[in-house]
């Protein structure tokens, strides 16, 4: 395998952790610009905040609950987590 096409896979391959939260320190713009969709358990989520795939564990939002800075409030699910780029 050359250098080139192991680049080309990590591209089209999401991070290991990502957020949707602009104050997490793993808030990626240009990752969640190019739409990425995440499967968990094999169902997939559309709702989800952040997700980690070495740790197994996507967060969701609780409801329309708020926190006092009108963040959405969060569960953390664990399972398989399958991250990818939508078409």
């Amino acid at each position: 395998m050359t250098d080139e096409t192991t680049a080309s896979n990590a591209a089209e391959t999401p991070p290991d952790r990502l957020s949707t939260d602009p104050a997490s320190p793993h808030y990626d713009e240009t990752v969640l610009t190019r739409d990425v969709g995440i499967r968990f358990n094999g169902t997939e989520k559309t709702n989800v905040e952040e997700y980690s795939v070495s740790e197994g564990w996507i967060r969701v939002a609780a409801g329309k609950a708020r926190d006092r800075k009108g963040n959405p409030i969060t569960i953390k699910l664990k399972g398989k987590v399958e991250p990818y780029y939508k078409a």
